[in-house]
């Protein structure tokens, strides 16, 4: 279940309730002097997975080492190293 962020129209307040999305409309109609703040956008993935920024330079070089030994033989290692 999701935290919604609301605030009271009267006072300013600002608080966090805990309840499900069918809950949110009975409780918005229930308390006609609070609205219902927007949180913010969620975190979606990892930043270094979705291709934003590379890792640090001492990671890289961990990742080349790693490449190196695991590509003898006839195989090929497909650790990427960025």
């Amino acid at each position: 279940m999701p935290t919604y962020l609301f605030r009271n129209k009267q006072t300013g307040d600002e608080f966090t309730e805990f309840m499900s999305i069918s809950s949110l409309n009975e409780y918005l109609s229930a308390n006609p002097d609070v609205e219902q703040l927007i949180n913010g956008a969620p975190a979606i993935g990892d930043s270094i997975r979705l291709g934003l920024r590379k890792p640090d330079d001492t990671f890289r070089d961990h990742l080349k080492e790693m490449k190196k030994k695991h590509s003898q033989g006839i195989s090929r290692s497909t650790i990427q190293t960025f």
